[in-house]
């Protein structure tokens, strides 16, 4: 079964612990209408983006690690789903239930499977016959 992310977007300055205690009622009964559905493969919450760390590879084999985001942006991934659903239309049902749990801007993506990628790959690479007029 296809498998998608449901991202929650947050502001930088974005503090978890103003949630009202709506907000947390109203995530934990969708994380459990996911699981009673048999859709919720994993789900988590990130500590905020100035907590992270990037790495970045160096000549020679070496590594560059820095504190903060690799991308400077406004708004970050706070937590997110990982859903197991027959197709977007699916993912996105639950990601309109996510926007409302959340109170925040909510991202869907399908995850490549690998025949899935593999078959646009193939499909993307120039053939390697020619014809000539």
């Amino acid at each position: 079964m296809p498998q998608y992310l449901v991202a929650i977007h947050h502001p930088d300055n974005y503090d978890p612990f103003l949630e009202d205690e709506a907000m947390g009622r109203d995530i934990d009964a969708l994380n459990e209408e996911m699981e009673a559905a048999g859709v919720r493969f994993f789900a988590g919450g990130l500590h905020p983006a100035s907590r992270a760390k990037s790495l970045r590879a160096q000549p020679a084999g070496k590594v560059l690690i820095t504190d903060g985001p690799y991308l400077e942006t406004k708004e970050h991934i706070g937590g997110f789903w990982i859903l197991e659903v027959a197709n977007l239309d699916e993912a996105l049902a639950w990601g309109r239930k996510a926007l409302v749990a959340c109170r925040a801007p909510v991202e869907v993506r399908a995850f490549w499977d690998m025949a899935e990628f593999s078959e646009a790959k193939s499909s993307s690479t120039p053939s390697s016959t020619s014809s000539s007029a």
